[in-house]
């Protein structure tokens, strides 16, 4: 189900924006090529990264977050819950 497009990078971006969550592209020497602010809930991704390495660090953050969906729509509401599902096959 992932694929390494702009186009699901995009429909990952808009995920995170109807959390609660901010999603900022900055350059960074992070090791793990993203940083998560928990009290502040920012993550900040490598902006240098390709388009497959954006949508893997995404992926990551969002395998060890517990997202509020109270606030999603129902389209990204099933994508999420896919994404979920996809996490558990791997």
């Amino acid at each position: 189900m992932v694929k390494y497009t702009h186009q699901f990078l995009v429909k990952l971006e808009d995920l995170i924006a109807e959390s609660d969550y901010h999603l900022r592209y900055e350059k960074g020497s992070f090791k793990s090529g993203y940083c998560l602010l928990r009290d502040q809930k920012i993550m900040i991704v490598n902006k240098f990264f390709t388009t497959e390495g954006k949508i893997n660090v995404i992926l990551e953050i969002l395998r060890n977050l517990t997202l509020d969906t109270t606030r999603f729509s129902e389209k990204n509401l099933k994508f999420y819950e896919e994404l979920l599902q996809e996490e558990v096959k791997l």
